[in-house]
């Protein structure tokens, strides 16, 4: 499959669902949900949570083969820093709890986005394709 902007995009919204399902500042999110459900659990609390583990198993499975540890913390650090640019110029503040949880849920979001894309990417840079390993009996 070739890397396209319409690509990067569908894997940014359904990475942007799985966090803002799982929890969000607006208090309607799975983790709200079960939180409130907590003395009277229902299928319908686990298979949810189930749908959401399965999820985030995907997009972090990608991100740490695609990305490595190394690459997650320097994608972090960066993304990080970016939020200290938007404070450093006042367009967000740090006492603005709701839009701060906000911008982190975006950029989880986009870490998540940049390790299902960075195999693309990378491979276009240097022409070497990523593999997982199978070990040979």
């Amino acid at each position: 499959m070739k890397l396209s902007l319409t690509n990067i995009t569908f894997r940014f919204l359904f990475a942007l669902l799985l966090v803002m399902l799982t929890y969000n500042p607006t208090g309607h999110s799975y983790f709200h949900w079960a939180y409130s459900s907590m003395h009277s659990i229902t299928p319908y609390i686990v298979i949810a949570g189930l749908v959401l583990l399965i999820g985030w198993a995907v997009y972090l499975k990608a991100t740490f083969n695609s990305l490595g540890l190394i690459g997650i913390v320097l994608s972090s650090a960066f993304l990080g820093c970016l939020m200290w640019l938007f404070i450093y110029w006042g367009l967000l503040s740090t006492t603005n709890i709701s839009a701060m949880a906000w911008i982190i849920e975006i950029l989880v979001a986009v870490l998540l986005t940049l390790g299902m894309s960075w195999s693309h990417v990378s491979r276009r840079m240097s022409g070497q394709v990523d593999v997982n390993e199978i070990e040979q009996e």
